[in-house]
């Protein structure tokens, strides 16, 4: 009796699997992908928290908020991917790019709170205009690019995640926006 429900349930294994060859789902493509990881740094809700939405709702003032040990403020951090966005965006576009002498405390430290709203609007002007760039790219521009976009998205991410953790020490996150 073992040995027929053994070679029943075999059966069973073997019609599932060849079910789910036959509906082949489709492997994402790379333009999907890219896009997919811009989108989810930018606005897109995900399972983690995306650039609009961690540095929405803040004022001035707390955007420029530090813990005093020498930790970046949420508006440095959004200073310093707006300044690395922008940048990409120009070469991508071929336009010339400002001259940088490669000190990077700089991308931090320029940011005023009395630039924050428009901080929040450059950034989520800049994530616009490189989507549409990776929606319109040929395949080529596309090959070449891939790289740097996907060192864009996960360098959002990776600030993205201090900026709610500077918001959750300063008081001033929303879990229910995401991050518990």
């Amino acid at each position: 009796m073992k040995k027929i429900s053994l070679a029943a349930f075999a059966i069973l294994v073997a019609l599932s699997l060849q079910s789910l060859a036959q509906e082949k789902i489709p492997a994402p493509s790379l333009r999907s992908a890219l896009l997919e990881q811009l989108k989810t740094t930018h606005n897109q809700k995900d399972w983690f928290v995306d650039g609009n939405t961690a540095m929405a709702g803040l004022t001035p003032e707390q955007a420029g908020w530090t813990d005093g040990h020498g930790n970046h403020s949420v508006g440095q951090l959004a200073y310093h991917l707006v300044f690395w966005n922008e940048r990409s965006l120009q070469k991508f576009k071929g336009e010339p790019t400002a001259k940088f002498d490669g000190n990077n405390e700089v991308t931090f430290n320029n940011f005023d709170a009395r630039q924050w709203s428009d901080i929040t609007r450059r950034f989520d002007a800049v994530m616009t205009e490189l989507e549409k760039l990776v929606e319109t790219a040929d395949e080529k521009k596309l090959q070449e690019w891939a790289p740097t976009v996907a060192r864009i998205s996960t360098h959002n991410a990776y600030h993205i995640g201090e900026i709610v953790m500077v918001r959750k020490e300063q008081g001033s996150w929303d879990a229910s926006k995401g991050v518990k």
